[in-house]
């Protein structure tokens, strides 16, 4: 099917490779890719796309396979214009492109305190979107509101109380375009919040494997449960201890590997396709359930549609 696309000031591209911007380096290309020029662009476009159009906003790529097939519709990414950062007091306003670690460094330059930030890989879009946190420190923790572009085009401000923020998730509409964050954090010395930050940045260098092609933890941490015996917020189950112990640390699937350093990450080592890093994600799902019982969910986004040589 023919997609009748609107004008744009922005950069439109047609099946463009997807793989490039990807931190795993690999799936298929997106029928479209949007890169509006800015805010008011993407309002309009998104005005004037039909709504049977299928629309995936996309970050840089950190936490994300891309399927060897590639995605339908049009893709969504926000670079330039969109990633800005300005401290005001306590509060940090931020882009949604803006890079985590960026926003973090800048905010302590400024003696505020969101160093949870630092080691999270990605952009605030995606942070909003999936909670991400780090060392105890969640990003609802700090959140205030942030202002998306809706899939009809209008703007609207989400607070805090309708986000529906938990475990790495929140309830933010799959396709509205997260294009702005505002947070909050304690007032600090500079000096001493970037020490944390190295500090964090060690600790992550020492058990991670950041030389790696990775997409961060694969898989979320099981739900702990309350004395009452409902599931609660406490996630002292580990996901890489699980997989460590069903003796899956290292497994391979073609290019794809658990990692030796820490087993809840899958890396790409050079070759690997979409369907061996997804498919060997099932297999230690799989395992996992079968040695203890529980089910680990995917932290991992996948997108997208499988080759049809993955189908036959």
């Amino acid at each position: 099917m023919t997609i009748a696309l609107p004008s744009v000031r922005g950069q439109l591209t047609p099946n463009r490779p997807l793989s490039d911007l990807t931190w795993l380096r690999v799936g298929g290309p997106a029928e479209w890719l949007f890169q509006p020029a800015d805010v008011q662009d993407l309002c309009d476009f998104l005005a004037g796309l039909d709504p049977a159009v299928p629309v995936f906003p996309m970050g840089v790529g950190s936490n994300l396979i891309v399927r060897d097939g590639g995605i339908r519709g049009v893709v969504i990414r926000l670079g330039r214009g969109f990633n800005g950062i300005a401290v005001e007091g306590g509060r940090v306003t931020a882009g949604a492109a803006a890079l985590d670690a960026h926003v973090a460094r800048k905010a302590a330059e400024a003696g505020v305190d969101l160093t949870f930030l630092r080691t999270i890989p990605g952009a605030v879009g995606g942070a909003v979107r999936m909670n991400a946190g780090c060392y105890g420190s969640y990003t609802a923790d700090h959140f205030v509101q942030a202002t998306a572009v809706l899939r009809d085009g209008t703007v609207r401000v989400f607070g805090r109380g309708e986000m529906g923020f938990a475990y790495r998730s929140s309830a933010l509409p799959a396709d509205a375009v997260v294009i702005e964050a505002v947070f909050e954090g304690a007032r600090g010395d500079p000096a001493a919040l970037q020490a944390k930050m190295d500090e964090q940045i060690a600790k992550r260098d020492a058990s991670q494997p950041v030389r790696d092609r990775s997409a961060g933890s694969t898989f979320r941490n099981p739900a702990g449960f309350s004395s009452t015996g409902r599931a609660d917020d406490v996630h002292d189950l580990k996901a890489w201890k699980l997989i460590d112990e069903a003796g899956l640390r290292g497994a391979r699937r073609g290019g794809a590997q658990m990692s030796e350093k820490h087993p809840n990450f899958l890396i790409n080592t050079g070759g690997a396709s979409a369907a061996d890093l997804e498919g060997l994600g099932e297999e230690v799902r799989k395992r996992v359930f079968q040695i203890s019982g529980l089910t680990l969910e995917w932290e991992i986004m996948r997108v997208g549609e499988t080759a049809p040589e993955a189908d036959a």
